[in-house]
């Protein structure tokens, strides 16, 4: 008779131990839809939103401030980002950026410089965030850093798009919900 109850108790105790082992662990995931933030090294990413900007749109000017022109076939895509360092040292941010389509068509982050672009290349000092929370970025209407892409008007039935986000030895992806 011991033995089943010793059974019992070893199994209670392992299931015990599974549960307490799993509650203990944190999984994070690299790959995640808008919206997710996606945890690479030690900075977390969060596409706020991402839409096709339009030169002619009033609300589009600003953000569309030193873009190179609009070829004929292809759209810009403004891709909002929201990034946080947590941690108690300055980290980097990386130097590009990329869409990819599902047909495998790479789209390179434009280099931009004005108050609503994401500063790539830049450093996030320990505990801060980017955009900066008094910044026009943080407090225009959307609330978060762009990144400027030229996309070829035949990617935009290649959906889902992904924006690849490089880290160290790691590459983040984000579903973008066009």
């Amino acid at each position: 008779m011991r033995t089943p109850r010793l059974i019992c108790l070893a199994a209670a105790a392992l299931v015990s131990a599974l549960l307490v082992g799993g509650c203990s662990s944190e999984q994070t995931s690299l790959s995640e839809k808008e919206g997710a933030p996606v945890h690479l090294g030690d900075l977390s990413y969060n596409v706020v939103i991402t839409r096709y900007l339009n030169p002619n749109d009033d609300e589009d000017v600003d953000y569309l401030q030193g873009a190179p022109p609009l070829p004929d076939d292809q759209y810009y895509l403004g891709v909002f980002i929201q990034v946080e360092n947590d941690t108690d040292s300055t980290q980097s941010l990386p130097q590009t950026l990329n869409v990819v389509d599902t047909e495998g068509n790479r789209f390179d982050s434009v280099p931009m410089d004005n108050p609503f672009t994401l500063p790539l290349g830049s450093q996030v000092d320990a505990g801060d965030s980017v955009p900066s929370p008094e910044s026009a970025a943080a407090n225009g209407p959307i609330g978060g850093s762009m990144v400027l892409f030229l996309i070829d008007q035949s990617s935009t039935e290649n959906r889902p798009l992904e924006l690849e986000i490089p880290g160290s030895g790691e590459t983040g992806r984000i579903e973008l919900d066009l």
